[in-house]
């Protein structure tokens, strides 16, 4: 697969069934919960014996998320014991079950029977939430985490919507729509067992697990297991946001629709299809974006567009607008300029929903102890359960207590996602940093990186690389889909901006011998530390930035470094930064003309040397291959 064609990874048995598995689950979920919940707003009489339509409504939102909060932390336990391929037949052939019990309610017309369907769908859910990100990262190589949860989230929305829209237009059929949401439940349900028998074997990451079937300590040891590595942790913080943010909107959208914009049932379908088009496209945009890494510099800008454009949903309806009592359709609410305003805000929060969540979800794949996998994941699903239920108490506290009108209560949620944003990227400054990075290297440089793949996906290992500008290491950085510690000159260390770029990223100053023999010592100490911990550290053995653009000689401290570390050495060479604005080039870098805006950078990565066989010679000459072209 490459970076431009995530797609094809819909044509591979590695991910292809496993994605029409999950999609053919959301969609039936969707399908039914939908079609109970019209089932019960129109003929909650005749159901019910005349219970209120109301109750009845958030009755059935709240025990489809009550699962999550009962199951969550034993369907993650077995994720992580059991083989996850059998595991997921297992819960598709329990959802046929599930769907024979659903057309037999329907049929019966018993709204308790009913309720309790989707009380065992969302139990279904549960479970198959935790096996379902935790199998990604056994299929999919690294590089490819983001295109794959690009993918998923893209066809978990689409399957919303579509089976959203199903349940309406089946359950509308009359007296024959709950046979016809019956049979398309049940046969929807039958195709993804099938289509799930072809999902390759995936083995137990901790057969040996043993089961605790107690629910709070076990809940309680899954938010340890998420504590345990903070930037894990507060992207967890984040997605459960994300789930709060979107929960409060789309439960709002019937009545937004209705009394804010005037418009009918076929408007909030517009709006519904807007958004998850929009969340469809964002997550599939993510892999182009990223450049086939996990690129968390993507998470503040999907935080900043998300803000923006919730914020502007509040303006863009014009103030006093009246209501007639005849609910407009589509057509005619296109007619109004306002119309279209509101349609680019939702479009464009949804959009930018996708580059903040689907980085999120990969890094936690990408950092998570891969044993602990499914249970982080399944007390991810315990937090956003927890965020949705929030988000409804919340709605309600500012609809009904508070007296704010739904567009205020959007406008109050939009600056409340500042807030939370903000206060994540102070606990882990690593979100701007990477930001601050892509946002260098996607609009003054087009970067393309020769020998991806054989870029280590974790270390220990020492990257080496010619010397050409000060922002080498940032374009090393941005190009690489794990953590480097950068051993550079204190003075490059020490410049203003770039500075908090390399105090976040854990960059090591050193400075020569003579300059200053004790930072030189520490220096070598940290890099041996950081090593030992299974880091992965880059140095620049030229010494320093080159005066004309060739390749100086390298110095023995790399020789040093591995004597002490024995790890493996990984040559590469930069392309294309000498005549740049912060080279050497034409004077001192900084002080001149800026040229040559998007200009093509290459980073080329070389075969890795092992730790017997490294020599600065060879490695320079290995360098001096790779940037004239000779070994790529």
């Amino acid at each position: 697969m490459t970076p431009d064609r995530p797609l094809s990874l819909l044509g591979q048995r590695r991910f292809g069934p496993f994605f029409w598995t999950q999609f053919s689950g959301a969609f039936n979920d969707n399908l039914f919960k939908n079609a109970l919940i019209l089932l019960l707003a129109y003929s909650s009489a005749q159901l019910a014996g005349g219970l209120d339509s109301n109750v009845l409504i958030n009755l059935a939102a709240g025990l489809f998320v009550l699962p999550f909060f009962l199951f969550s932390a034993t369907a993650g336990q077995l994720a992580d014991k059991l083989e996850k391929s059998r595991l997921i037949r297992i819960i598709k052939l329990l959802e046929i079950v599930i769907m024979v019990c659903a057309a037999l309610a329907l049929m019966i017309g018993n709204v308790w029977l009913l309720l309790g369907v989707l009380f065992l769908l969302g139990t279904q859910s549960a479970f198959f939430g935790p096996v379902k990100y935790g199998l990604l990262p056994q299929h999919l190589h690294e590089q490819e985490l983001v295109a794959g949860n690009g993918l998923v989230e893209m066809g978990t929305f689409v399957a919303i919507l579509l089976g959203t829209i199903g349940g309406g237009l089946l359950i509308a059929l009359g007296e024959s729509g709950p046979a016809w949401v019956a049979g398309a439940s049940i046969g929807v349900a039958v195709a993804g067992y099938l289509v799930s028998r072809r999902i390759p074997l995936t083995p137990p990451v901790d057969p040996a697990l043993g089961i605790n079937w107690n629910l709070f300590s076990e809940t309680v040891r899954l938010i340890g297991f998420m504590r345990a590595r903070r930037t894990v942790f507060l992207s967890i913080v984040g997605i459960s946001w994300f789930w709060f943010f979107g929960a409060l909107y789309l439960t709002q959208f019937p009545n937004y629709t209705h009394l804010i914009l005037g418009g009918n049932e076929l408007v909030g379908t517009l709006l519904l299809a807007t958004f998850s088009i929009g969340i469809g496209l964002g997550s599939m945009l993510c892999d182009r974006l990223a450049g086939q890494k996990v690129e968390i510099g993507l998470v503040p800008f999907g935080s900043i567009g998300l803000s923006v454009f919730a914020i502007d949903l509040y303006f863009a309806v014009p103030s006093g607008l009246e209501i007639t009592p005849e609910l407009i359709g589509p057509m005619a609410f296109l007619s109004e300029p306002w119309a279209w305003r509101v349609m680019i805000d939702i479009f464009g929060l949804s959009l930018f929903g996708g580059f903040y969540i689907v980085p999120l979800y990969a890094l936690v794949q990408s950092r998570s102890k891969k044993t602990h996998l499914s249970r982080i994941i399944a007390g991810n699903n315990i937090l956003n359960a927890l965020a949705m239920v929030i988000a409804a108490v919340a709605g309600a506290l500012m609809l009904g207590v508070a007296g704010l009108s739904i567009a205020e209560t959007f406008l109050v949620v939009a600056v409340l996602n500042v807030v939370v944003a903000l206060y994540i990227y102070q606990q882990v400054p690593e979100f701007l940093m990477r930001f601050l990075v892509w946002i260098l290297i996607h609009t003054l440089y087009r970067v393309k990186v020769q020998g991806r793949d054989r870029l280590p996906e974790q270390g220990p290992a020492v990257l080496v690389c010619n010397h050409v500008s000060f922002i080498d290491a940032l374009i090393i950085a941005g190009s690489c889909p794990v953590p480097i510690r950068f051993v550079m000159y204190h003075r490059i260390f020490q410049i203003p901006v770039l500075s908090f770029i390399f105090r976040t990223a854990k960059a090591i100053p050193v400075a020569p011998k003579k300059e200053d023999p004790e930072m030189l010592d520490r220096a070598m100490d940290r890099v041996a530390e950081e090593l030992a911990n299974g880091q992965i550290v880059c140095i620049f053995p030229e010494g320093g930035l080159t005066p004309d653009g060739e390749l100086q000689p390298f110095k023995p401290g790399i020789e040093r470094i591995i004597e002490r570390s024995p790890v493996p050495v990984y040559p590469m060479a930069l392309r294309g930064l000498w005549r740049s604005f912060f080279s050497r080039s034409g004077g001192r870098a900084f002080f001149k003309l800026p040229r040559g805006f998007y200009r093509r950078i290459d980073l080329i990565v070389g075969e890795p040397v092992a730790p017997e066989a490294v020599s600065a010679a060879d490695l320079e000459a290995r360098v001096r291959r790779l940037h004239d072209g000779v070994d790529s």
